[in-house]
């Protein structure tokens, strides 16, 4: 037996309506997400690169921070930590992305690092 119709149309607009704060949720948490996904691999060529045991940590503790910044992300000097030898290349970064939705913020902690 089939359920009355405006049952069945409340379903719909429920189901309709969980789809759509869905999406948004999604569309919100895609970005950084994205961002951090572009930071990864940037430090993982910076690591790689033969070019960047050359160079001193703080700088490229600075061309990190020039990535991130062009990437739109809230990272400072102190959350970017590099080590650098005759052999190895090191980058690990911490950072915090605050998403608002709705009045709720959700800190999204992200730690991309890279080693050659």
């Amino acid at each position: 037996m089939a359920p009355p119709p405006a049952s069945r149309t409340a379903r719909l607009v429920a189901g309709a309506l969980v789809l759509l704060i869905l999406i948004v949720v999604g569309a919100l948490l895609v970005p950084p997400y994205a961002a951090n996904w572009r930071l990864q691999s940037y430090l993982n060529d910076l690591a790689d690169d033969p070019g960047t045991a050359k160079n001193s940590p703080e700088t490229v503790r600075t061309k990190v921070l020039n990535e991130a910044a062009a990437l739109g992300l809230p990272l400072h000097s102190e959350d970017v930590r590099v080590g650098i030898t005759q052999e190895t290349v090191s980058i690990d970064v911490l950072y915090i992305v605050h998403v608002d939705i709705a009045g709720y913020t959700i800190d999204l902690h992200f730690r991309p690092a890279a080693v050659n």
